[in-house]
């Protein structure tokens, strides 16, 4: 009996390797920044034993965005981009599918940034159960939060801080939440913590929506009157939640050369 050889796409499609998870930090020039996200990555592995992921930046440090793609395109894997970013701004809808337009032949695609979900909320509120946070019932009219974050000029990331801010709020049983921003976008962490005071918080404290430690981070922690909570490193809904933008993104269509770009 003879049969039918196999169409020539299904041979390409069953020698494809596997989606690389490239996670995108922005890149720092603390060198705990590089480390921590390395931590968070082997969370990641364990959570997923056999993906190949990798760690890339944006900027500051190396491997840099676009040395990782090049070469990801020589192997001939394909690339989920996962940016290890809280909200849409520049570096998410511009740099991330420039990067990936600017490597021929590469077939990839964008994930979301962490955003506004329950795994990350999960990470705030324990990072800040670390630092002292254990207000009661009689002192939830005195407390607050102030959500710090890296700040954009694009209005879609202000949104997104303030609908994580409010989800923060949920978990803490109704304590007001305040983003505030560290460039590009007010308030600053001293304007919300002044304008927490003035409505009788007293008990502020400082949440961290960063990933890793850096300068950002640093000051933010600086401003707070209370207790300062740390940045989210390799926590693992962290990690969890980088595994959940990744098979979000897989559910979508593949791109070439920047056709078509998914961001999910």
């Amino acid at each position: 009996m003879h049969h039918r050889p196999a169409p020539a796409h299904q041979h390409t499609a069953a020698a494809r390797r596997p989606a690389t998870l490239v996670a995108v930090g922005h890149g720092s020039r603390d060198p705990r920044a590089r480390a921590t996200l390395l931590r968070l990555l082997d969370r990641v592995r364990e959570l997923r034993p056999g993906l190949d992921v990798r760690l890339a930046h944006i900027e500051l440090n190396a491997p840099l965005l676009d040395e990782t793609l090049a070469g990801l395109a020589a192997e001939g894997r394909e690339a989920v981009l996962v940016p290890l970013l809280f909200a849409p701004g520049y570096h998410v809808t511009h740099d991330l599918p420039a990067a990936v337009a600017a490597v021929p032949g590469l077939r990839a695609r964008v994930a979301a940034p962490l955003g506004a979900h329950p795994l990350l909320v999960e990470a705030l509120a324990d990072r800040l159960a670390e630092a002292g946070w254990t207000p009661g019932e009689d002192d939830r009219r005195t407390t607050g939060v102030v959500l710090a974050a890296a700040g954009s000029r694009d209005p879609r990331s202000g949104a997104e801080t303030r609908r994580i801010a409010a989800l923060l709020g949920e978990r803490l049983g109704g304590v007001p939440v305040v983003p505030a921003y560290a460039s590009a976008a007010a308030p600053t962490v001293p304007e919300a913590v002044a304008a927490l005071a003035a409505r009788g918080r007293h008990r502020i404290a400082v949440a961290s929506c960063f990933t890793a430690p850096g300068l950002f981070a640093a000051r933010a922690a600086a401003h707070a009157p209370w207790i300062a909570a740390a940045p989210l490193g390799a926590h693992p809904a962290l990690a969890r939640l980088v595994l959940h933008r990744h098979d979000r993104a897989l559910a979508a269509p593949a791109v070439v050369h920047g056709r078509e770009l998914a961001a999910v």
